[in-house]
Order: C-alpha cells, then structure tokens, then sequence
C-alpha cells in the first residue's frame, strides 16, 4: 500500500477512537510523530490501534504497566503526553 494512503488511513483511526480523550491522545500522537516513522513503526502503530482505548490510556498515563509487546520507543514518546493541545 502507498505510504500516504496508508498514513491517511492510519490518521482517521487516530482520531476517531470513540473517546474523545482517546482521540486527542492517539491522535495528538499520530501527528507530532508520524511524519517520521519507518514503516516498523507504521505497523507497531497499527497493531496498537486494536487495543481497547481504556488500556491505551492507562499506559500513556502510567497508571497500568505497559505490556511487553508495547515497551520501546515509540511507547516512551506516547507516555511524554507532550503532544495535548490543552485549551487554556
């Protein structure tokens, strides 16, 4: 599949979660650090899309322990939360 379809494929998913917290999460995730990713990291994107929004949510906040399959990097950017656009 094409890099920029799938990239637009993966950015509706982002951000149409069902929560709107989970959205503003993954999506503000997507944004700020998809531009760069390698197409590994394309797919750990995908397969993590599958989890349920709850768990995503209680591993960017540390509140659950991560599960093994998702440590690394790209859970380490995800945690930072730094990419929430907070209306003051």
């Amino acid at each position: 599949m094409d890099r920029d379809i799938r990239l637009k494929r993966l950015r509706f998913r982002a951000w149409h979660r069902g929560l709107k917290e989970a959205d503003m999460m993954v999506g503000g995730y997507f944004d700020k650090n998809s531009a760069a990713w390698t197409d590994a990291e394309m797919d750990w994107f995908e397969a993590f899309m599958e989890e349920q929004d709850v768990d995503i949510m209680a591993w960017a906040m540390g509140v659950e322990p991560t599960p093994p399959q998702w440590q690394g990097p790209m859970m380490d950017a995800f945690q930072k939360l730094d990419y929430i656009q907070v209306a003051k």
